[in-house]
């Protein structure tokens, strides 16, 4: 099965940047900041295991391409 690299960096990187943009919009209109302190504890969480666990498997195909 060949996997589909580009979508797991375009879904980590909405995971991590896509959440915190959303949610500054979300502050901004509400005026209420707690959403962008919550979503950014949350995109943390999500986003950079999701981006290290990207880049890992992708070192992983290159190496085993070589």
């Amino acid at each position: 099965m060949k996997e589909n690299m580009m979508f797991a960096w375009i879904a980590s990187w909405l995971a991590l940047v896509g959440q915190l943009v959303f949610f500054m919009g979300v502050a901004l209109l509400t005026g209420d900041w707690r959403y962008m302190m919550w979503s950014f504890m949350i995109s943390m969480i999500v986003g950079i295991p999701s981006i290290i666990g990207t880049y890992k498997r992708n070192q992983q195909l290159k190496a085993y391409k070589k």
